[in-house]
């Protein structure tokens, strides 16, 4: 019988008890005798948002390939668990085993969304690990970061013994080895910490030294040794047919975000969209085989029993097989009544060939991402869609069968004006105008355009990163500009429109180019409560800005600072295959409202071609 780390009667009183049983279909169990490391795997967040986390499924499989190692999942208990486990002192508990996490080798975070730090700070209090890493002793778990947060690590500096940068496929075993060899040895947790950090992509913090200008501007950033890296190389599969996929991925027992399985088609981007930085740092654009993904597909469909399937990349439609992929799968998707899902679609890319043959399967909503409402401001992110791209796309989707359309837009990008703001409401009515063109007897209904609006954020290592944001009240204004034009459209009736909170987007900025004198405001936070900042019913602003008072924190000098060219950033020491010059040159186009062209039309010298010498860069 498999024990619980929680009584009965706990579960009893809990919400969604499922949430902490472990046990679900596909979960790995090994037998403690035969391994030498345990890894703690968490999502610093709620069970439903972190079994949704592909790269996590990821890593989890390929930890759970060797035989030394046992990797087991860690979520944040939700608040009313969190309770209990202070007032009964229950530590901290994986999955699988219902140990304790202190009780672990590694512990592992995957930093996903800066707004989740404070979870961070929870997961160690709730699992018994001292917060700073200075104060951690030869019994507590090495802890250390990942995921694209770790661009600018930072903030998160003193938590955290070592942070993992880029693909964990490339070096992670490695760093385990060292592990092994210094566990089975005695090394001491400093002397493994400096061998670690030889290991390409392994940043350790407390082996580097950050000084400051009187300005608060970053004067230089050292090793405090001899042998320690300058920079640290973001780890890139350079090899699609390399990277390790999970075939039987474990089965939630709470419905979760993503309740499907998801198909990885490709790595990378190829677009170089100014604002994005999933686009930028996960370069060059790297593509899985056809067969490959058939082999996936089929194998984790059956090993599952979901009825969905999910296309994932960051742009699916520049997935050079595309056609050939949905004509392999389409005959046994039709067989067994599965809907496929086609996220991150260009319009530009859709062609009517392709909806007919999705014609059959069951559809949910069809999504593009205009990004910009006017074609002045697309331009300036390089968007790289004209309206008649935009608008023959949004004509075949209709004739394909499809009449939900989610719109994805960005507020308070860099020069931005009202005009552009407008521009939502108008291209959206646009849209919906061409789904009523079609003649009445071949609608199915009134169709239903959301047009939804995040705010802009500066983040590291994109073209923007010197580019300042906005106050929160200015987007605010900018939100019910778009509202209010929403409602003056002649289809306003098909027309829903949507929009994040501006002040939880100014503290994303605010931690995104955060440097290692925000861990005390992030300590604080953590202290007086904060929990689930992304979540809008707990996120208190109001916290958040006295807290800053408190500690004399100017949060505009990192939000809203438009930064110099040449100054030198909390990131730097990370090489991520981006030379500053490129980004820098970028940055001046974007002001001159010109565009650039995406990497299969022309090399424009990002510098990944140099670094990594695969995917995109070499194809041809």
């Amino acid at each position: 019988m498999r024990k619980s780390a929680l009584s009965d009667d706990i579960l009893l009183r809990i919400e969604k008890p499922a949430r902490y049983i472990g046990g679900e279909f596909n979960s790995v169990m090994k037998d403690l005798s035969d391994i030498s490391i345990r890894f703690a795997m968490c999502f610093p967040d709620v069970y439903e948002i972190g079994m949704s986390h592909l790269g996590i499924a990821i890593l989890y499989d390929m930890f759970n390939r060797r035989q030394d190692t046992w990797c087991e999942r860690v979520y944040c208990p939700w608040v009313d668990l969190e309770t209990i486990m202070r007032e009964e002192s229950i530590p901290l508990f994986a999955l699988e085993s219902q140990d304790p996490v202190k009780d672990f080798d590694f512990l592992g975070i995957t930093l996903q969304y800066e707004m989740c730090y404070t979870n961070v700070l929870q997961v160690l209090d709730l699992a018994d690990i001292p917060l700073h890493a200075a104060d951690r002793t030869e019994d507590d778990p090495i802890v250390i970061g990942g995921g694209p947060c770790t661009y600018n690590p930072e903030p998160l500096a003193p938590f955290f013994d070592m942070f993992y940068i880029g693909e964990g496929e490339v070096t992670y075993d490695q760093l385990l080895d060292i592990y092994r060899e210094c566990k089975q040895n005695r090394v001491s947790r400093a002397e493994f910490l400096r061998k670690a950090a030889s290991v390409p992509g392994i940043y350790v913090p407390s082996l580097y030294n950050a000084d400051y200008n009187d300005d608060g501007t970053l004067h230089s950033f050292v090793p405090l040794e001899d042998g320690i890296p300058e920079k640290i190389i973001r780890q890139v599969v350079t090899d699609p047919s390399d990277i390790c996929y999970p075939k039987r991925p474990v089965i939630p027992f709470v419905k979760a975000v993503q309740d499907r399985v998801v198909l990885e088609v490709m790595r990378g981007c190829i677009r170089g969209c100014r604002f994005c930085q999933a686009g930028m740092t996960y370069r060059p654009s790297r593509s899985r085989s056809v067969d490959e993904l058939v082999d996936i597909a089929v194998s984790s469909l059956e090993a599952t029993g979901y009825d969905e399937l999910s296309l994932s990349s960051l742009s699916t439609s520049d997935y050079k097989d595309l056609e050939q992929l949905i004509d392999r799968l389409l005959p046994y998707l039709h067989e067994h009544n599965i809907e496929l899902e086609l996220p991150s679609l260009r319009i530009d890319a859709v062609s009517l060939e392709i909806m007919k043959r999705i014609s059959g399967i069951k559809r949910g909503s069809f999504t593009f991402a205009p990004e910009a409402g006017t074609q002045r401001l697309r331009d300036v992110i390089n968007k790289g869609l004209s309206i008649e791209e935009i608008t023959t796309g949004a004509r075949l989707a209709f004739e394909g069968g499809w009449k939900r359309v989610k719109l994805y837009f960005m507020l308070g990008l860099p020069t931005e004006t009202d005009e552009d703001a407008e521009g939502i409401a108008a291209l959206s009515n646009d849209i919906a105008h061409l789904y009523y063109e079609i003649p009445k007897e071949e609608r199915i209904g009134r169709c239903q355009i959301t047009a939804s609006s995040s705010f802009f954020v500066p983040k590291p290592f994109t073209p923007f990163q010197w580019s300042a944001m906005l106050d929160p009240e200015d987007y605010h204004r900018r939100t019910m500009i778009v509202k209010d034009a929403v409602r003056r459209q002649t289809h306003a009736k098909s027309l829903r429109y949507q929009y994040h909170g501006s002040k939880m987007s100014y503290m994303e900025a605010v931690l995104a180019r955060g440097d290692r004198r925000l861990a005390d405001f992030i300590e604080a936070l953590h202290r007086k409560g904060a929990r689930y900042d992304a979540w809008t019913e707990f996120f208190d602003a109001d916290r958040w800005y006295q807290t800053f008072d408190e500690l004399g924190i100017d949060h505009a000098f990192y939000a809203m600072r438009e930064r110099d060219l040449d100054e030198l950033f909390p990131w730097d020491f990370i090489e991520t295959g981006l030379s500053k010059e490129y980004l820098k040159n970028e940055y001046r186009r974007a002001v001159d409202g010109k565009t650039t062209p995406h990497c299969r039309q022309q090399c424009t010298g990002c510098g990944m071609k140099q670094l990594y010498h695969g995917g995109v860069c070499v194809e041809d």
